[in-house]
């Protein structure tokens, strides 16, 4: 009972304590930004962010965006589309020397590489920035210049827990995308159509040519004492596994026409792939008879250019799992999954191998 106690009134201080340091737009803001960013309309914006902001008849966007903080970095993207990949972000964090810093980032891409300190195209005067941390709160001040006013803009807001060494950004802790409007102050959730359909490209093409395709082709190899069940899985288990790798293909060629991603490997092994498949669906009705002389050709065949398919078919999965930047539950996912086949594989082929010698010797003539 008394530990039940103990534990409520912690609860009970947690959330006092949460709610006495969330963000609101009732703070004021430090007196070191009261001078400069007076006069700001604010809006919460996502979690404990909060926006202040105003742009002039000169299209000067003045923004403080401040947040609970205790280490690590802050940032705010401006994009076209809604995607981290082709926008430009600033980015303030406390240095481990106590050193404030603010910078500007072109996000080319999602590994850290990827992400260029003090490139981007956000027009900005230095001096005119400012990082701020006080009392569990971190104020990103800055000015930005444009060409016409804002209005409805793609925004980006994320937060990392690692301090930034030599200007290189750690993997953010959480993110989201925000369509906020300048001239009303509204915001939405900006459309996660593009990343829902990387995911949809993803899943598909794993599955198909990662499982239900090599399980087809097990099948074809070591189970053919089962005749004909063996020829009915492996036609059925390889159709089903063609038409998701075929529909994983079409998603992927819709998801390329909206972002135009830069992947031409990923995009050309795909595209070599998906040829050999449909020769290989070209082979099933060329089949020859048993008893014909033309048969040991296309056996010869069918067995290479689909064994040749889910070779650079697994190499593509990667390259994909690596260009989109999937994360590492994608890589030991489908890490773990080749695992298993491999080790299946290996163990049939000795079972297959141990049969056909021990028939052999068993056949022999003394």
């Amino acid at each position: 009972m008394a530990r039940a106690s103990v534990m409520a009134l912690l609860a009970v201080s947690a959330l006092l304590v949460s709610a006495a340091t969330a963000q609101t737009c009732d703070d004021e803001l430090p007196a070191q930004l009261a001078g400069n960013y007076s006069g700001l309309a604010c809006r919460p914006v996502w979690n404990n962010f909060v926006l202040r902001y105003a742009q002039d008849k000169n299209n000067v966007l003045r923004v403080v965006l401040s947040t609970m903080y205790s280490t690590g970095w802050v940032g705010m993207g401006f994009s076209k589309d809604g995607l981290m990949v082709g926008s430009s972000a600033m980015v303030g964090w406390m240095g481990k020397t106590g050193v404030a810093h603010i910078k500007q980032f072109s996000l080319r891409g999602k590994a850290p590489s990827q992400v260029v300190v003090d490139q981007g195209f956000l027009v900005s005067n230095d001096h005119d920035h400012t990082v701020l941390v006080q009392q569990a709160k971190i104020y990103l001040a800055f000015e930005l210049r444009f060409t016409e006013p804002l209005k409805q803009q793609n925004v980006l807001l994320a937060f990392g827990s690692a301090i930034p060494v030599n200007d290189r950004l750690s993997e953010h802790e959480d993110k989201t995308s925000i369509k906020f409007d300048f001239t009303t102050g509204s915001s939405s959730t900006s459309s996660s159509f593009p990343e829902g359909l990387k995911r949809t490209h993803g899943i598909l093409n794993l599955f198909a040519w990662g499982v239900l395709l090599p399980i087809g082709a097990i099948v074809a190899r070591y189970c053919r004492r089962w005749d004909p069940l063996w020829f009915y899985l492996h036609a059925g288990v390889q159709f089903v596994g063609f038409i998701l790798g075929l529909a994983g293909i079409v998603v992927g060629v819709s998801l390329y026409s909206r972002i135009q991603a830069n992947v031409p490997a990923h995009r050309g092994l795909g595209i070599f792939v998906l040829v050999l498949g449909i020769l290989q669906i070209l082979a099933f009705f060329l089949r020859p008879k048993k008893d014909s002389k033309y048969r040991k050709f296309w056996n010869w065949y069918h067995h290479w250019v689909g064994r040749l398919a889910l070779f650079f078919a697994a190499i593509n999965i990667v390259l994909g799992i690596k260009v989109g930047g999937a994360g590492n539950s994608w890589k030991i996912g489908y890490g773990f999954n080749l695992a298993i086949l491999l080790i299946t594989i290996i163990t049939l082929e000795v079972l297959l191998w141990t049969r056909w010698k021990n028939s052999s010797n068993s056949s022999t003539t003394y």
